[in-house]
This record gives structure tokens, C-alpha cells and sequence, in this order.
């Protein structure tokens, strides 16, 4: 509904169905404040306004409602679906929401390639071959990729590079490559080794040692005391890595471990992954939620978003039974083609496991709360350093990153009282009037930006930090007092002659000389993050710009040179280098390029010139 017409909520019960699906609760400026699932739309909907509700998050949400909207759905996991999806949309204030991760990354082997490489994969799995994992981060994948590669010499290297290979490349010469691009060893002897690292992978460890010690045993009755000592170098090494790992393999379950803590403002849910029988490593996840909850609907709320979002392993172990268990596995079963089971009351290891990820997330949740309380102080440091009347809550920072004037952005980046916030980050493409002006690049930024928070579209910060001294300065304040905003508490961050960390200055309007802070000083510490933060927005946003601008070639702007005209011409004279040095005469020689259009390229390439 999106009419101003008065709500008869009792109309509106009487009218609702018995069937399932999902309700949305909107306020007064028809924004939606919370998305639930019913098996029985009447029964559900109507509890909200038939009884008093105890519960503080439902009392205060139930203040705010304004109006309901329903959609009916087929079927009740129809309507878990369909729940997951508004939440995800919509991002409801009353809901308990999950931070939008990247997706987990995976080690992906190229088996239909004659010699298979291993190699770091995120994103959609659709290549041919096998993806292993997920892992719980980037890191853990470089750390097993770097194992297998001294363990089993897997090649690492793109196609496009193997296949142009003359001579052997430095990762053979460090003993982590056995070079099959120049064919110093044979097509079945590799794929033996990538036999072993996908076993290995697998967690059949066992089975990679008894052919490791088959094949070792072999070449030594050929006589082939090199391939032997490599072998036996190869289960050396691999008895190591068997001897450091965290938890003895036990199974080849795939299994996720939730554990719990929560102070009641802060919840941290611990995700364990177990693959092969053997922990893997973990990830905390912090759920934003308005008002109190307990365990089960976090761990319900959790579990749903989580992982309706990715594939489920085979088992999932939590501390408490949830409302939608049965309905979840049901859903997950079908969307992974395996058997899904989410079981709260586990014995023998994983017992143990679900006391190790419980363990992980109080150690997660001391982390968060000693981290919030470290922001508290900065930001408390912050404001008296600048002898403000209260303590500032929410802070931008501006920069501008450019190469010679090519591919200017300009970044805003946002911390508040929680630290970064990512979701209100921008970037601006810039265009100023003379390349290379940062102080008309930071103006048009400002100008963007501002005027959007003029008209209310962006929340006001209570200080704004611009990267840069005296000019920056004064270009942002000619700015903000054109939108009638120049009250605001704007300080300008300069590296200082020394350009070393913590001897920065700090340019105030009317303030003739720079304040400095010590190098300690909390305030500092926090004007120091924020700042790199945004210089480091600033240049992945140029770099982007820039490589997308860079991999649109000049010719392909001219009229009437296609694809194999531009190939040709290419290959001719050796790049684009060769080709915007050669005359009319010598491009009309080249095979399909007429002496017109030769006299139009040049005059493209040679425009500015």
C-alpha cells in the first residue's frame, strides 16, 4: 500500500487468510520495520495485536506499525523463501540481519586439463573439474595451496602462461613446480601427482602416503634414486602437515559447528568448518538485531539467512533446537542434492567440536566488545582534542586518488561509534575542469555529497575530515558555505613535513597554525584510520576506473575498423605502440585497410598530437 488512507486493522484481520506466507510491517512513512513467516497468516498476524507484548523489541516495534502487507505463498517453505529474500532486499530494523559477506572462497583443480593446476576459486562454481572446501578465508586457502604446492610440485600458473611457456619459471627453480609446460616430466607421472593432492584434499592422507611409499619403492628398484628421494622427501613433508593439524581426522563428514555468546547488546555466532573429518578453521559473525532476543531466534534467524544464501554441508551441529529445523533441512536438502541435517543434541566429537566453536565465539565476543570499547574511547578523545560540546557519533573523510589526472575518484568513507561502515561508503567519478586538480576534484566531490545531505537523503556527520592542509581546507569550506552548511566541524588532515605516521596536523577554520596531537593520542589514532581508510578507497576505486578505461583500446573508437582489421593491424606492427607511429603509407598496406580509412586512423591516433 502506498496511499496516505487510514488503516483498519481490524478489517484487515477478519479479511486475512488462514493460509501460509509472509507479512510485512511498514511505519508511518511506509518504510518496512519487520518481515516474518506464518504457517497460518491470520493466527500469527492477528497475535500481534489481540495481546500485550512483554517482549521490549516487540513492544517498541509494535509502537511504529503503521500498517501490514501479506503475500500469500503455497506452501510454508514457500514462505521461508520468500522471508529470506524481503529481509535480504529490504533489510527490516526489527529483523535479525546477517553483514553481507563475500562468498567463501574454494580451491578449484582443473581436472579435465591435461596437467591440472590448483588454484584459489571465489564465486559461482561452474567450471569443469573439483572445487574443495569452502574455506573459512582467503587465507586459509593460500596456507593449503602453499602445503600442496611444496608437497606435490602441482603447477599454479593461468593457462594462457603454460601454454607459452619456452623454459622452465622460477617456481620450478624453487623446487614447487616440476615444470610440466616445457615436459620435464611425463603427462601420467603428473597425473599420479594430482591423483595424490586431490586424496589429500579429500582427507584420505593414509592413501596418499601408501602411494607415495609404492611409487618411492618402485623407483628405487628402476634405479631411479632421484624420483625416490623426491618421494620420500614428498611423505616427509606430508607426515609434518599430519603432525601439525589441529584435530585428528576421525570421518569424511562435512559438517559446520555453530557456537553461541552473547552479553545481551552483543551476540556472536561462531561458524566451525569441519571438512573431512578435520577442522578447517572458523568465522565470527556479529547479527545486528533492534532490541533483545533470545538464543533460538538469533540461532533460527542465523541459520536461515546463512545458509539459504550458500550451499550446506552435510551436517550442521547448534547449541539449540530451532523453530524452522525440520523446515530448513527439508529446503537445504533439496536446493544442495544431499542430505541435509541440523541436530542439536550431538555426542562424542562433536561434543567436543560445538565446546571448541562456543569457546571461539566468547573469544570472538571479548574481541568485539574490548574492540567497540577501544572506538568509545577514541571517539570520547576525539571530541574533547577538538573541544567539542558533545561526542561526535558519526564521521566522514574525504580523498581523491588520480594518476597524472587520468581516472579521478573521490572517496567518502563513514565511521561511527561501531567503527567503519561500509554500507554508507561512496565513491565519485570525477571530472574536474584541469587534469590533475585536487582541489577541484575534492570540490566536486564535497559538492555531490553535500548537496545530497543538504536535502536530507544523507544522514549529517558530525565532523568531516578532508584529506590535505590548508587548500583542501579552504576548497571544502567554499563549498559547504554555498550550501549554507558551513557550521560544520570540518578538519583538514596533513601529513606534516616529515610525512611520517603521527606527526600529522590538523587545519581547523580560523585557526592560523596546525594543531598537532601526540603520537598516542587516541583521537589521533582514530583520525589516522579513518584517513587511510579513505585514501585506500580512493585508489582501489582509480585503479578500477583506470584499468577499465585502459582495456578499451583507441581503435576501437574508429568507425569502420572492426575486430579483424584491428587484430591485423596489431599484429603487424607489434601493439598499439607500432601502430600510432606508422605513417599513412604504411598502414594502407596493411590487408584490409583501404588508403581512407588508413588516413582516418592516423588522424584519430594523431589528434592530439
Amino acid at each position: 500500500m502506498s496511499d496516505d488512507t487510514p488503516f483498519e486493522f481490524k478489517s484487515f484481520l477478519r479479511s486475512l487468510t488462514h493460509r501460509p506466507g509472509v507479512y510485512r510491517m511498514l511505519d508511518a512513512k511506509h518504510k518496512v520495520i519487520y518481515v516474518g513467516k506464518a504457517r497460518d497468516l491470520k493466527k500469527r498476524v492477528s497475535s500481534y495485536f489481540n495481546r500485550t507484548h512483554d517482549a521490549p523489541k516487540t513492544a517498541a516495534m509494535m509502537e511504529q506499525v503503521a500498517r501490514v502487507e501479506v503475500t500469500v505463498a503455497n506452501t510454508e517453505a514457500e514462505a521461508l523463501i520468500l522471508e529470506y529474500s524481503h529481509i535480504k532486499q529490504l533489510k527490516p530494523r526489527f529483523n535479525i540481519l546477517l553483514r553481507d559477506d563475500k562468498s567463501y572462497p574454494y580451491i578449484y583443480a582443473s581436472t579435465e586439463h591435461d596437467f591440472p593446476r590448483l588454484k584459489f576459486h571465489r564465486g559461482p562454481r561452474r567450471g569443469k573439474g573439483r572445487y574443495f572446501g569452502p574455506y573459512p578465508s582467503t587465507s586459509a586457502v593460500r596456507k593449503t595451496l602453499n602445503e600442496l604446492e611444496k608437497l606435490f610440485l602441482i603447477r599454479n600458473c593461468a593457462d594462457s602462461f603454460f601454454r607459452n611457456r619456452t623454459r622452465p619459471c622460477l617456481q620450478y627453480q624453487i623446487k614447487r613446480c616440476t615444470a610440466p609446460c616445457v615436459d620435464l616430466i611425463a603427462k601420467e607421472q603428473y597425473a599420479k601427482d594430482i591423483d595424490a593432492a586431490i586424496l589429500f584434499l579429500d582427507g584420505k592422507n593414509k592413501s596418499v602416503v601408501n602411494s607415495f611409499v609404492e611409487r618411492m619403492e618402485q623407483a628405487a628398484e628402476k634405479q631411479d634414486y632421484e624420483q625416490a628421494a623426491r618421494l620420500r622427501d614428498q611423505i616427509s613433508k606430508l607426515k609434518e602437515i599430519e603432525a601439525r593439524q589441529l584435530v585428528k581426522r576421525t570421518s569424511n563428514m562435512d559438517l559446520d559447528i555453530l557456537g553461541f555468546a552473547s552479553n545481551s547488546a552483543i551476540h556472536c555466532v561462531t561458524v566451525m568448518f569441519i571438512r573431512n573429518g578435520a577442522v578447517i578453521g572458523s568465522r565470527d559473525h556479529f547479527p545486528r538485531l533492534h532490541g533483545e532476543t533470545d538464543k533460538q531466534k538469533i540461532l533460527n534467524a542465523f541459520v536461515a539467512q546463512y545458509y539459504l544464501a550458500r550451499d550446506a554441508p552435510a551436517e550442521i551441529i547448534i547449541e539449540a533446537e530451532i523453530e524452522d529445523g525440520e523446515l530448513l533441512q527439508q529446503e537445504l536438502t533439496e536446493r544442495v542434492g544431499h542430505k541435509v541435517r541440523i541436530r542439536s543434541r550431538v555426542r562424542g566429537d562433536r561434543v567436543r567440536w560445538l565446546q571448541m566453536a562456543r569457546t571461539n565465539a566468547e573469544q570472538g565476543l571479548n574481541l568485539k566488545v574490548a574492540s567497540n570499547a577501544t572506538i568509545r574511547r577514541q571517539f570520547l578523545a576525539l571530541g574533547e582534542a577538538l573541544e567539542l560540546d558533545d561526542t561526535p557519533q558519526r564521521l566522514e573523510c574525504f580523498d581523491v586518488s588520480h594518476t597524472s589526472g587520468e581516472a579521478t575518484v573521490g572517496s567518502c568513507v563513514v565511521f561511527n561509534t561501531a567503527g567503519a561502515l561500509k554500507s554508507d561508503y561512496r565513491r565519485f567519478n570525477l571530472s574536474p575542469a584541469a587534469a590533475g586538480d585536487d582541489y577541484g576534484a575534492m570540490s566536486e566531490a564535497l559538492q555531490r555529497r553535500y548537496a545530497r545531505v543538504k536535502k536530507g537523503e544523507v544522514p549529517m556527520p558530525d565532523i568531516l575530515f578532508v584529506d590535505g592542509g590548508k587548500g583542501q581546507l579552504a576548497e571544502a569550506m567554499k563549498v559547504l558555505g554555498e550550501l549554507e552548511l558551513d557550521w560544520l566541524t570540518v578538519v583538514g588532515v596533513s601529513k606534516g613535513r616529515s610525512r611520517r605516521p603521527g606527526a600529522e596536523q590538523l587545519f581547523r577554520p580560523g585557526k592560523k597554525l596546525p594543531m598537532t596531537l601526540p603520537p598516542d593520542s587516541p583521537a589521533l589514532l582514530l583520525i589516522q584510520q579513518i584517513r587511510d581508510e579513505a585514501h585506500r578507497f580512493a585508489i582501489t576505486g582509480h585503479r578500477q576506473r583506470r584499468a577499465k578505461a585502459r582495456r578499451t583500446s583507441r581503435l576501437e573508437e574508429i568507425p569502420g575498423l572492426g575486430p579483424k582489421r584491428r587484430r591485423e593491424l596489431l599484429r603487424q606492427f607489434g601493439g598499439l605502440q607500432g601502430v600510432t607511429g606508422a605513417g599513412v603509407d604504411d598502414l594502407a598496406e596493411v590487408h584490409g585497410i583501404s588508403r581512407k580509412l588508413a588516413e582516418t586512423i592516423y588522424n584519430a591516433l594523431h589528434l592530439d598530437g
